[in-house]
C-alpha cells in the first residue's frame, strides 16, 4: 500500500454548491465504449470511474484508490490486488472482484462494436483470477516490466449486476443513454437532451476514507449547459451565468478575456504550466482518399503548411511546435526528427514530382489530366477559423488549394472516426507512454476507430506488437523512436502545435488553492 505519499488537496476547501460550466455539443451516448462513445464529454464519464490505483499527480508514484494493497508476481505478468471493503457503486452496491471479472468479460463482447477493446483485453490483458470477494490477480499475457505492468493491470470494473451480468445484443441500442453508476465521487444527474448534463454528488461517498481523497470533489453538482458557440458561451460566463470558462485559446486570453470585469478583480484568470505528456496534434492525412496516397503529396502538403505563421500571428508565441508523433514522454520521444517546415520551393517541388506541373487559371495546380490540386480541411471548432484560415492562405502560394470545411462538436468528431474526411486538424491526449496501436496498427484501419489515417503497413505493425510486447525499457524506447521515424516518413500525421499549460478565467466566488494545480493538472 502506500500511506505516506504528499498529500496535495487544500484542507481550506469548502464542500457544497453548484459548479456551472459548458459543454459545445450534447453528448452523443452516455456510454464509454462502442460507436459514437470517444467524444469529448468522454472524459466526463471516465471521470467518475475509479481504477484500482491512482498515480500521485506529482511525484507519479502510485496510491490507493479501489484497490488497498497490491503486490507484484515475480513472473512480470500478475499483480494481485485487496479492494477496498468500503468501495460501493453509486447505487449503494458493494464493489466486488465480481466486477472486475465481468468487465473483461464485457470487453471482449462483440456486442459492443469495439474492436480496440476486444484486442486489448485479449492480447495484453490475459485475465483474472478471483480468490474471493476482495482479494484478485490480474494477468497479463506477456512479461513487462513493473513500470509498464502497473499501468496495463490498473483496471477499472464494470457493474455486473446493471448488466444483469451479461452483455446483450442490442447493447449499443440498449444502454445508450443508460449512464452506468459509479465507483467515484459523482454520478449522472439530470439530463435534458440538447440542453445539458449535469453530475451529482454521491451522497456519504465511501471515498473519503481514503485521505487521498479528502478536500477533493467539492462542490454538490456540477452542471455543464450546452452552448454551442464559443463566443456566446463566454457571453454567458461575463453574465455570470458560468462560473468558469476555459482560455486555452489566445484570441480570448489576450483579447476578450478583458475590461472592468477583469481590471476590477470580480473576474480572475488563472494560468498553470505542467508536465503533462503530449498527443498529437496537427494535420491528419485520410490515407483512402486517391490523392493522398501520393507520397509526394503528402509531402508536399508538409511544407505547404506554415503553422510558424499561425503560432506567431493567431497564437501570441504561446504554443510550441510540435517535432513528431505526440511529446513530453522522455525517452520515448524521437528527438532527432523535425517537422517539416513551410518551404514554398520545396512543396512545389513535391507537387510536381506528383504531376501536378501546370497552373490552374486561379494559381492552383492541375496534372495532365486537369485535375487540380485540392484538398478538404475538416475541422471540429470556430475558434479554429484564424488558423485554418492562415494554412489555407499560405498554401496558395504553393499552389495547393484547402477547402475548409467546419464540423462542429461530437458530430465532427463522428465523422472522423467514420473517415469521412480528407484531412483534418486534430489535436488527441495521451498516456505516460505512447500507444501507437489505436492509431498506425493495420488490424484497426477501419471505421468508428482512431486509425483517423487509415494507415497500414506491415513492417509498423511488427513494430508496434514488438513495442507492445517488450519488456525491456531502454529497447521499447528505442522502437517507440523506430515507430516515429515511420510516422514521420510517412508524412500522414503533420506536427502542429503543443500546449504545457492550461488556463482558465474564474469568478471569484470560486477560490482556487494557492498552488493553482499540480505537475498532471490538465485542467485549472
Amino acid at each position: 500500500t502506500n500511506v505516506n505519499a504528499p498529500l496535495f488537496s487544500d484542507p481550506a476547501a469548502k464542500q457544497g454548491g453548484t459548479y456551472r460550466l459548458h459543454i459545445k455539443s450534447f453528448p452523443l451516448t452516455m456510454r464509454t465504449v462502442g460507436p459514437d462513445s470517444n467524444g469529448g464529454f468522454r472524459g466526463w464519464l471516465l471521470g467518475t470511474t475509479l481504477a484500482l490505483l491512482e498515480m500521485h499527480p506529482d511525484t507519479r508514484e502510485y496510491l490507493p484508490s479501489l484497490a488497498s494493497h497490491w503486490a507484484f508476481e515475480p513472473d512480470n505478468k500478475t499483480v494481485y490486488f485487496k479492494l477496498d471493503k468500503e468501495a460501493r457503486w453509486s447505487d449503494g452496491v458493494p464493489v466486488t472482484t465480481e466486477d472486475f471479472a465481468f468487465m473483461i468479460e464485457m470487453m471482449r463482447s462483440e456486442n459492443l462494436h469495439a474492436p480496440w477493446y476486444s484486442d486489448y483485453y485479449t492480447n495484453t490483458i490475459s485475465g483474472i483470477t478471483v480468490y474471493d470477494k476482495h482479494t484478485m490477480a490480474v494477468h497479463t499475457k506477456d512479461p513487462h516490466n513493473r513500470e509498464e505492468l502497473i499501468q496495463y493491470v490498473n483496471l477499472a470494473p464494470r457493474p455486473k449486476h446493471f448488466y444483469g451480468g451479461k452483455i446483450p445484443e442490442d447493447y449499443v441500442k440498449r444502454y445508450n443513454w443508460k449512464p452506468e453508476p459509479t465507483t467515484g465521487p459523482y454520478r449522472v444527474g439530470k439530463v435534458k437532451k440538447g440542453k445539458f448534463v449535469s453530475f451529482e454528488k454521491v451522497e456519504n461517498w465511501w471515498g473519503y476514507n481514503n485521505h487521498y481523497y479528502k478536500n477533493r470533489y467539492n462542490v454538490d453538482t456540477i452542471l455543464l449547459k450546452v452552448i454551442r458557440d464559443d463566443d456566446i458561451a463566454l457571453k454567458h460566463f461575463q453574465k455570470g451565468d458560468l462560473d468558469a470558462f476555459p482560455m486555452l485559446f489566445p484570441s480570448i486570453w489576450h483579447h476578450k478575456a478583458r475590461g472592468k470585469l477583469y481590471d476590477n478583480g470580480y473576474i480572475h484568470k488563472a494560468w498553470l504550466f505542467n508536465k503533462t505528456p503530449q498527443g498529437a496534434s496537427g494535420i491528419w492525412l485520410n490515407l483512402n482518399v486517391p490523392l493522398l496516397q501520393n507520397l509526394n503529396v503528402r509531402k508536399g502538403i508538409g511544407h505547404a503548411l506554415n503553422f510558424k505563421k499561425v503560432i506567431d500571428q493567431v497564437l501570441f508565441g504561446d504554443y510550441v511546435r510540435q517535432e513528431t508523433f505526440g511529446s513530453g514522454h522522455g525517452r520515448y520521444d524521437n528527438q532527432t526528427i523535425k517537422a517539416p517546415r513551410y518551404d514554398i520551393d520545396q512543396a512545389i517541388s513535391f507537387f510536381e514530382e506528383a504531376g501536378f506541373k501546370q497552373l490552374d487559371k486561379d494559381g492552383i495546380r492541375i496534372n495532365e489530366k486537369g485535375e487540380r490540386l485540392s484538398i478538404e480541411l475538416t475541422y471540429l471548432t470556430k475558434m479554429h477559423n484564424p488558423r485554418v484560415v492562415i494554412l489555407k492562405e499560405e498554401a496558395k502560394k504553393t499552389g495547393l488549394e484547402i477547402e475548409l470545411k467546419l464540423i462542429e462538436g461530437a458530430t465532427g468528431f463522428k465523422a472522423l472516426l467514420e473517415k469521412k474526411f480528407e484531412m483534418t486538424l486534430l489535436m488527441m491526449s495521451s498516456s505516460m507512454i505512447p500507444h501507437y496501436w489505436e492509431y498506425f496498427h493495420s488490424v484497426n484501419a477501419k471505421p468508428q476507430t482512431n486509425n483517423f489515417t487509415g494507415y497500414q503497413d506491415e513492417v509498423m505493425d511488427e513494430l508496434i506488437d514488438a513495442y507492445d510486447k517488450e519488456f525491456d525499457l531502454d529497447k521499447k524506447a528505442e522502437l517507440s523512436q523506430e515507430i516515429q521515424q515511420k510516422i514521420s516518413e510517412s508524412y500522414s500525421v503533420i506536427p502542429a502545435f503543443t500546449v504545457p499549460f492550461s488556463r482558465a478565467a474564474h469568478w471569484r466566488w470560486v477560490h482556487l488553492p494557492n498552488k493553482l494545480g499540480t505537475g498532471l493538472s490538465s485542467d485549472i
